[in-house]
Protein backbone atom coordinates (compact mmCIF):
# COMPACT_ATOMS: atom_id res chain seq x y z
CA UNK A 1 0.00 0.00 0.00
CA UNK A 2 3.10 2.53 0.24
CA UNK A 3 4.58 1.63 -2.74
CA UNK A 4 1.17 2.64 -4.33
CA UNK A 5 0.47 5.98 -1.94
CA UNK A 6 4.19 7.28 -2.78
CA UNK A 7 3.53 6.71 -6.84
CA UNK A 8 0.01 8.56 -6.46
CA UNK A 9 1.41 11.22 -4.62
CA UNK A 10 4.46 11.08 -7.14
CA UNK A 11 2.42 11.56 -10.12
CA UNK A 12 0.07 14.25 -8.19
CA UNK A 13 3.02 16.34 -7.67
CA UNK A 14 4.55 16.17 -11.36
CA UNK A 15 0.85 17.00 -12.21
CA UNK A 16 0.40 20.30 -10.22
CA UNK A 17 4.09 21.29 -10.70
CA UNK A 18 5.09 20.80 -14.13
CA UNK A 19 1.88 20.75 -16.85
CA UNK A 20 1.42 23.87 -17.52
CA UNK A 21 5.40 25.27 -17.71
CA UNK A 22 6.16 27.20 -20.33
CA UNK A 23 8.28 24.66 -22.42
CA UNK A 24 5.14 21.73 -22.04
CA UNK A 25 2.82 25.00 -23.04
CA UNK A 26 4.93 25.75 -26.09
CA UNK A 27 6.07 22.23 -27.43
CA UNK A 28 3.53 20.29 -25.98
CA UNK A 29 0.29 22.10 -26.91
CA UNK A 30 0.70 24.99 -29.08
CA UNK A 31 3.22 23.81 -31.45
CA UNK A 32 1.12 20.68 -32.01
CA UNK A 33 -1.95 23.19 -32.15
CA UNK A 34 -0.67 24.84 -34.74
CA UNK A 35 -0.09 22.01 -36.81
CA UNK A 36 -3.16 20.84 -36.08
CA UNK A 37 -4.80 24.08 -37.80
CA UNK A 38 -2.49 24.34 -40.79
CA UNK A 39 -3.18 20.76 -42.46
CA UNK A 40 -6.89 21.45 -41.45
CA UNK A 41 -6.96 24.54 -42.86
CA UNK A 42 -5.11 23.22 -45.94
CA UNK A 43 -7.89 20.46 -46.25
CA UNK A 44 -10.77 22.47 -46.48
CA UNK A 45 -13.83 20.35 -45.42
CA UNK A 46 -12.92 17.67 -47.68
CA UNK A 47 -13.71 14.25 -45.76
CA UNK A 48 -11.53 12.27 -47.51
CA UNK A 49 -8.25 14.74 -47.09
CA UNK A 50 -9.54 15.42 -43.12
CA UNK A 51 -9.69 11.63 -42.37
CA UNK A 52 -6.32 11.01 -43.98
CA UNK A 53 -4.34 13.63 -41.93
CA UNK A 54 -5.64 12.69 -38.67
CA UNK A 55 -3.76 9.82 -37.52
CA UNK A 56 -0.46 12.22 -38.31
CA UNK A 57 -1.92 15.32 -36.44
CA UNK A 58 -2.94 13.08 -33.56
CA UNK A 59 0.20 11.13 -33.26
CA UNK A 60 2.32 14.21 -33.39
CA UNK A 61 0.29 15.73 -30.31
CA UNK A 62 1.14 12.67 -28.50
CA UNK A 63 4.66 13.03 -29.07
CA UNK A 64 5.47 16.53 -28.72
CA UNK A 65 3.32 16.79 -25.62
CA UNK A 66 5.13 13.67 -23.95
CA UNK A 67 8.95 14.15 -24.79
CA UNK A 68 8.38 17.85 -23.59
CA UNK A 69 6.99 16.80 -20.23
CA UNK A 70 10.11 14.11 -19.85
CA UNK A 71 12.52 17.08 -20.52
CA UNK A 72 11.40 18.95 -17.50
CA UNK A 73 10.26 16.42 -14.77
CA UNK A 74 13.38 14.46 -15.29
CA UNK A 75 15.87 16.48 -16.40
CA UNK A 76 14.91 19.89 -14.00
CA UNK A 77 14.76 17.66 -10.90
CA UNK A 78 17.74 15.84 -11.84
CA UNK A 79 19.57 19.25 -11.73
CA UNK A 80 18.03 20.48 -8.68
CA UNK A 81 19.14 17.32 -6.43
CA UNK A 82 15.16 16.77 -5.85
CA UNK A 83 15.48 13.77 -7.83
CA UNK A 84 17.85 11.82 -4.89
CA UNK A 85 15.46 12.55 -2.29
CA UNK A 86 12.82 10.63 -4.50
CA UNK A 87 15.19 7.43 -4.33
CA UNK A 88 14.56 7.60 -0.69
CA UNK A 89 10.29 6.74 -1.32
CA UNK A 90 9.41 3.34 -0.42
CA UNK A 91 9.55 2.12 -4.04
CA UNK A 92 11.40 0.37 -6.19
CA UNK A 93 13.53 2.45 -9.02
CA UNK A 94 11.53 0.69 -11.97
CA UNK A 95 8.14 2.09 -10.22
CA UNK A 96 9.53 5.01 -9.51
CA UNK A 97 10.44 5.89 -12.63
CA UNK A 98 6.66 4.74 -13.85
CA UNK A 99 5.50 7.61 -11.50
CA UNK A 100 7.49 9.79 -13.29
CA UNK A 101 6.09 9.02 -16.64
CA UNK A 102 2.79 8.38 -15.77
CA UNK A 103 1.98 12.13 -15.80
CA UNK A 104 3.79 12.37 -19.65
CA UNK A 105 1.48 9.16 -20.60
CA UNK A 106 -1.21 10.94 -19.61
CA UNK A 107 -0.75 14.27 -21.02
CA UNK A 108 -0.03 12.83 -24.58
CA UNK A 109 -3.47 10.79 -24.48
CA UNK A 110 -5.37 14.02 -23.75
CA UNK A 111 -3.27 15.65 -26.30
CA UNK A 112 -4.00 13.08 -28.64
CA UNK A 113 -7.91 14.45 -28.69
CA UNK A 114 -7.32 17.91 -29.29
CA UNK A 115 -7.59 17.16 -32.84
CA UNK A 116 -10.42 15.22 -32.98
CA UNK A 117 -12.54 17.91 -31.81
CA UNK A 118 -12.16 20.17 -35.07
CA UNK A 119 -12.01 16.87 -37.12
CA UNK A 120 -15.11 16.19 -35.77
CA UNK A 121 -16.65 19.45 -37.25
CA UNK A 122 -15.31 18.18 -40.91
CA UNK A 123 -15.66 15.00 -41.25
CA UNK A 124 -17.84 12.01 -40.25
CA UNK A 125 -15.87 10.46 -37.38
CA UNK A 126 -18.59 6.93 -37.08
CA UNK A 127 -16.95 4.95 -39.31
CA UNK A 128 -13.59 4.92 -37.09
CA UNK A 129 -12.75 2.18 -34.58
CA UNK A 130 -12.64 3.52 -31.45
CA UNK A 131 -11.96 0.85 -29.80
CA UNK A 132 -8.35 0.08 -32.02
CA UNK A 133 -7.29 4.14 -31.98
CA UNK A 134 -7.76 4.07 -28.17
CA UNK A 135 -5.22 1.47 -26.96
CA UNK A 136 -3.09 2.51 -29.87
CA UNK A 137 -2.93 6.07 -28.65
CA UNK A 138 -1.89 5.11 -25.63
CA UNK A 139 1.21 2.73 -27.09
CA UNK A 140 1.88 5.58 -28.45
CA UNK A 141 2.23 7.82 -25.70
CA UNK A 142 4.19 4.90 -24.14
CA UNK A 143 6.47 4.73 -25.93
CA UNK A 144 7.18 8.25 -26.79
CA UNK A 145 7.20 9.05 -22.87
CA UNK A 146 10.19 6.35 -22.75
CA UNK A 147 11.95 7.72 -25.86
CA UNK A 148 11.45 11.47 -23.58
CA UNK A 149 12.47 9.52 -20.68
CA UNK A 150 15.98 7.86 -22.73
CA UNK A 151 16.68 11.61 -23.58
CA UNK A 152 15.74 12.88 -20.37
CA UNK A 153 18.88 10.81 -18.64
CA UNK A 154 21.46 11.72 -21.74
CA UNK A 155 21.51 15.00 -20.92
CA UNK A 156 21.86 17.38 -17.96
CA UNK A 157 19.78 20.37 -18.95
CA UNK A 158 16.11 21.26 -19.93
CA UNK A 159 17.27 23.29 -23.15
CA UNK A 160 19.53 20.41 -23.61
CA UNK A 161 16.60 17.79 -23.62
CA UNK A 162 14.25 20.26 -25.91
CA UNK A 163 17.41 19.87 -28.70
CA UNK A 164 18.04 16.75 -28.31
CA UNK A 165 14.68 15.48 -28.54
CA UNK A 166 14.31 17.61 -31.91
CA UNK A 167 16.69 15.54 -33.41
CA UNK A 168 14.33 12.23 -32.89
CA UNK A 169 10.86 14.29 -33.18
CA UNK A 170 11.25 16.47 -36.50
CA UNK A 171 12.72 13.41 -38.68
CA UNK A 172 9.44 11.30 -37.24
CA UNK A 173 7.13 13.81 -38.78
CA UNK A 174 9.13 12.86 -42.21
CA UNK A 175 9.49 9.61 -41.79
CA UNK A 176 6.70 7.54 -39.95
CA UNK A 177 4.13 7.70 -41.97
CA UNK A 178 2.54 10.56 -39.98
CA UNK A 179 1.76 12.37 -43.66
CA UNK A 180 3.51 10.77 -46.31
CA UNK A 181 3.46 7.03 -46.68
CA UNK A 182 6.14 5.04 -45.65
CA UNK A 183 5.90 2.72 -49.06
CA UNK A 184 6.31 5.91 -51.42
CA UNK A 185 9.40 7.04 -49.60
CA UNK A 186 13.19 5.99 -51.54
CA UNK A 187 13.81 3.01 -50.62
CA UNK A 188 16.97 3.71 -48.75
CA UNK A 189 15.00 5.56 -46.44
CA UNK A 190 12.22 2.67 -45.44
CA UNK A 191 14.25 0.85 -43.28
CA UNK A 192 15.23 3.75 -41.39
CA UNK A 193 11.33 4.18 -40.58
CA UNK A 194 10.58 0.90 -39.80
CA UNK A 195 13.46 1.10 -37.53
CA UNK A 196 11.15 4.08 -35.36
CA UNK A 197 8.23 3.00 -32.73
CA UNK A 198 6.11 5.70 -33.96
CA UNK A 199 6.01 4.28 -37.12
CA UNK A 200 3.85 1.60 -36.20
CA UNK A 201 2.14 3.64 -34.05
CA UNK A 202 0.52 5.68 -36.97
CA UNK A 203 0.24 2.33 -38.94
CA UNK A 204 -2.43 1.36 -36.30
CA UNK A 205 -4.43 5.05 -36.44
CA UNK A 206 -4.53 4.65 -39.89
CA UNK A 207 -6.00 1.30 -39.90
CA UNK A 208 -8.68 2.66 -37.44
CA UNK A 209 -9.48 5.59 -38.80
CA UNK A 210 -9.40 5.28 -42.92
CA UNK A 211 -8.72 1.07 -43.01
CA UNK A 212 -5.19 1.66 -44.96
CA UNK A 213 -2.57 0.05 -42.80
CA UNK A 214 0.75 -1.79 -43.75
CA UNK A 215 1.17 -4.22 -41.51
CA UNK A 216 -0.92 -6.80 -39.68
CA UNK A 217 -2.52 -4.43 -36.74
CA UNK A 218 -1.52 -7.14 -33.70
CA UNK A 219 2.10 -6.90 -35.46
CA UNK A 220 1.85 -3.26 -34.43
CA UNK A 221 0.73 -3.47 -31.33
CA UNK A 222 3.33 -6.32 -30.69
CA UNK A 223 6.11 -4.13 -32.26
CA UNK A 224 5.31 -0.69 -30.45
CA UNK A 225 4.80 -2.40 -27.31
CA UNK A 226 8.28 -4.08 -27.78
CA UNK A 227 10.02 -0.83 -28.16
CA UNK A 228 8.39 0.54 -25.27
CA UNK A 229 9.97 -1.79 -23.11
CA UNK A 230 13.50 -1.61 -24.82
CA UNK A 231 13.34 1.75 -24.35
CA UNK A 232 12.05 1.72 -20.69
CA UNK A 233 14.97 -0.80 -20.07
CA UNK A 234 17.63 0.99 -21.09
CA UNK A 235 16.80 4.00 -19.25
CA UNK A 236 16.39 2.01 -16.08
CA UNK A 237 19.76 1.20 -16.80
CA UNK A 238 21.17 4.87 -17.74
CA UNK A 239 19.74 6.08 -14.37
CA UNK A 240 21.57 3.07 -12.63
CA UNK A 241 24.93 3.69 -14.23
CA UNK A 242 25.33 7.83 -14.55
CA UNK A 243 22.58 8.74 -11.40
CA UNK A 244 22.69 6.27 -8.68
CA UNK A 245 26.47 4.72 -9.04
Amino acid sequence: MNRWIAFWNILLKDMQSYYLKPPNISWGLVFPLAWTAMFFIRSGSGLEEVIEILPGVMAISVLFGTTSMLAVTVTFEKKNRSFERLLLAPISLELLMFSKTSGAILFGLVNAFVPVIPAAFLADLSQVSWATVIPAVLLIAVASTFLGLFIAVSVSEVFEAQTFSNFFRFPMIFLCGLFFPVLSLPVMLQPLSFALPLTYGVDILHGAIHGQHILPLWLDFLIIAGFSLVLFLISLKNIHRKWIL
